[in-house]
């Protein structure tokens, strides 16, 4: 089945120079970049983005790390898009991640994990409409 998904890199990610080779990483999976774009967070985005963490202890150190620089926002399209990414990417914890994800490959920590994409349908619903 053809999906759509959000998926965005990271302050982190964009800082490390990572975001060509994550977009590539992307392309040479046989998904497709639809659409992208490079942009700066204020807090009320992000906090909309991630209202599902409101309440959580971590969700301030999130809001705030998401803000702390630019990000690259992106539609990815293919085949089972939403669990291919999140194949791709490994593990939240890049202690658990596999070399040869994303993460494995090159995040520092949790809160430092290089890349966000949804996680379901109806992430994928909520998340995208706040970008694209």
């Amino acid at each position: 089945m053809i999906e759509r998904t959000f998926v965005m890199i990271k302050p982190d990610g964009v800082a490390k120079g990572l975001s060509d080779e994550i977009i590539a990483r992307i392309q040479k999976s046989g998904l497709k970049v639809v659409s992208k774009r490079r942009v700066r967070m204020d807090r009320k985005t992000a906090e909309r983005l991630y209202d599902v963490h409101k309440g959580k202890e971590f969700f301030e150190r999130l809001v705030n790390f998401i803000i702390s620089g630019e990000v690259f926002v992106m539609v990815v399209e293919g085949e089972r898009a939403i669990s291919r990414i999140r194949e791709l990417m490994g593990p939240t914890d890049p202690a658990k991640a596999p070399k040869g994800t994303i993460r494995g490959d090159f995040a520092a920590s949790m809160s430092e994990n290089i890349i966000h994409a949804s996680d379901s349908p109806e992430s994928v619903k909520r998340e995208m409409p706040i970008f694209f």
